[in-house]
Formats: structure tokens, C-alpha cells, sequence
């Protein structure tokens, strides 16, 4: 653990705790129901700089040298675990009295790393240059793939929950289809690739609107981690919360360790970037998704904050594992 890496985790509990100062003192309002500042901060969020950071992502992605069998050995494995934490999550809904949008806020929080904040350092200070450019070829397609899969299913499960006893199955669909493409997450990036697809160049004067936009991503989740844990407080038992970050730091870098080494073959620098971004702690877009469907804030927030302390830990065994290999 190199202390750039020590600094940026630094960096984020220090945010994370002046989010939790303003919170507490209540410097943005007393958080009722009526005038919610952590919910207003994450609906700006999620309605206007997060489209304009998969807008602009999606639209500048290089398609033709993306690295194919590293995404596969990469994408594969989460997006499987995604699914399974999803499918466990859905059947024990109903007896655990959850929410509807629960099983997929669960899976995005247990897959979804801080590829940017953490994930940008680590790749620079331990992999050097040639990892770093690995590292970020995968994450402009991260957010993209994971947050596209975990939206799908939750608008699918709204949908099921709200459509009446004697709705036309095909309603339900069209009804799905619309939320599910109409949304601040899909949209944006529909309308990137597509911009991507046609060739042609971002505008300057766009791109800047656009860079400026989604710069502030990354503070404001974090800070709204913060008003969370002010205004909602870690949930009572913390075992969903435990149980995930396990899942992120430990579960998910040995299934990609698994499939990348044995399954694809892969050594070295490539191996070692799959392996560190799969062991990245929760991201900050996880609590932002959870605020949009108002569902598990607490644990989301929980999770946040303990995978990323926890990290400090977990980094090291797999740097050590991966120095084994080769």
C-alpha cells in the first residue's frame, strides 16, 4: 500500500466526514420529509451531472482497441455475481419484508467499485503507466455495463409491483421498456454510443459543459455518504452490511482472479489490473442509486464506509497474491 494510495483513501473519509459535518449541524436544512437536502443533492446528481458524465464517456470511448478478453474476463464474472446477489436478494424479499428496488440496490453495491477515486491511484502507483492504461479503458465502460444491468432489473421489478392483477402482459413491457430506456443512467447512454457510432467530434464548448458537469460526480456523492450517515445514521444491525463489503473485497476479485488466470490465461500487468479493480471498496455511484429508489440508504452507506476502511486490509493480500503469480 503505497501512500498516494493511503492519501486519496485519506482524501475520501476526509469528504465524507465534512458531508457528515454539514449534515449534522443541519446547515442545509432539517432533513424532513418535505425538504430532504440529501435527496434534492442526489436527485441533482442523478438528473443532471451523472448524464453528463455517461454522455461523455460513452461518446469518447475508443470501440475498436477496446481490449476484448479482458473485458469478458472482467465483466463475466461481476455482472454473474451481480445477478446471483440479485436472484438470492429476490427470494428472500418477501419473507424479510424489503423494498421492491432492495435485490438490485444489493447487487450494485456489492459489485460496483470506486474505479475513479481509489482505483485511478492504485493502478498509477502500483502498475505504473502501461497499467494505468488498462486501468482506465475498463473503467469507461464500468459504470456503463454495471449500472445498465442493475437499472434493467430494477425498473422490471417496479413494473411487476405496480402492474395491476388483469394488466396485458405487453403493456407491462412497453411500460418497462419506456422507464428502463427513459431514465438518467440508460438514456445518456443510448445517446453516447450512438453519437459515438456516427463519428463525429465532440463540440469544445460541449465537451467543457460537459467535463465540468460530470467533475462533480465524484465530491458530491461522496459528500451526500456523509449527510447520509448525519441524517439516517448506520442501520441497527450492520451483518447486510458486512456480508456485502465481504462480498465486494474478498468474493469478487477471487471469482475474476479465477477466470482471467485460469480461464483466459492472462499474466502480469493485465491479470493484476482485472484483479485490483474487482477489489476496489463499494463506489459512491452505489449510494447515488440507492437515494434514486429511496431503498437500503442506511446499509448502502454502511457498506461505503466500511469497505473502504477495510480496504487498507484487503489491498495488500491481493498485491501479495498477485506478486506470487507473476
Amino acid at each position: 500500500m503505497t501512500l498516494a494510495i493511503l492519501y486519496k483513501l485519506l482524501a475520501i473519509v476526509l469528504v465524507v466526514a465534512l458531508g457528515w459535518i454539514v449534515g449534522r449541524l443541519r446547515w442545509l436544512g432539517e432533513g424532513t420529509a418535505d425538504n430532504d437536502p440529501a435527496r434534492i443533492l442526489s436527485a441533482a446528481a442523478f438528473y443532471l451531472f451523472a448524464p453528463a458524465l455517461f454522455f461523455r464517456t460513452t461518446a469518447r470511448v475508443d470501440l475498436a482497441h477496446l481490449p476484448w478478453a479482458m473485458l469478458a474476463a472482467f465483466f463475466v464474472p461481476v455482472t454473474g455475481l451481480m445477478l446471483a446477489v440479485y436472484g438470492v436478494q429476490r427470494l428472500r424479499r418477501e419473507r424479510s419484508g424489503l423494498a421492491v428496488a432492495a435485490p438490485a440496490v444489493r447487487a450494485v453495491t456489492a459489485t460496483f467499485g470506486n474505479s475513479v477515486q481509489i482505483g485511478i491511484p492504485l493502478a498509477a502507483g502500483v502498475l505504473g503507466e502501461a497499467g494505468l492504461g488498462l486501468h482506465l479503458t475498463l473503467v469507461s465502460v464500468h459504470a456503463l455495463i454495471l449500472l445498465l444491468v442493475c437499472t434493467t432489473l430494477v425498473e422490471l421489478d417496479l413494473a411487476r409491483a405496480n402492474a395491476k392483477a388483469d394488466a396485458h402482459l405487453g403493456h407491462v413491457l412497453l411500460g418497462t421498456l419506456r422507464n428502463a430506456i427513459i431514465h438518467p443512467v440508460v438514456l445518456p447512454v443510448l445517446a453516447g454510443l450512438a453519437w459515438n457510432l456516427a463519428g463525429w467530434p465532440l463540440p469544445e464548448a460541449v465537451d467543457e459543459v460537459l467535463r465540468m458537469l460530470g467533475s462533480a460526480v465524484v465530491p458530491l456523492c461522496l459528500t451526500l455518504i456523509g449527510m447520509s450517515l448525519a441524517y439516517l445514521g448506520l442501520p441497527k444491525r450492520l451483518d447486510g452490511a458486512i456480508a456485502v463489503s465481504a462480498l465486494k473485497l474478498l468474493l469478487q476479485p477471487a471469482l475474476v482472479l479465477g477466470l482471467a488466470h485460469w480461464g483466459f490465461g492472462l499474466t502480469g500487468t493485465p491479470l493484476a489490473v482485472l484483479v485490483l479493480l474487482a477489489a476496489l471498496p463499494a463506489g459512491s455511484n452505489s449510494m447515488m442509486f440507492a437515494q434514486r429508489y429511496r431503498t437500503l440508504e442506511a446499509e448502502t452507506t454502511a457498506v461505503n464506509v466500511l469497505s473502504t476502511l477495510a480496504f487498507v486490509g484487503t489491498a495488500p493480500l491481493w498485491l501479495a497474491l498477485l506478486a506470487r503469480l507473476g
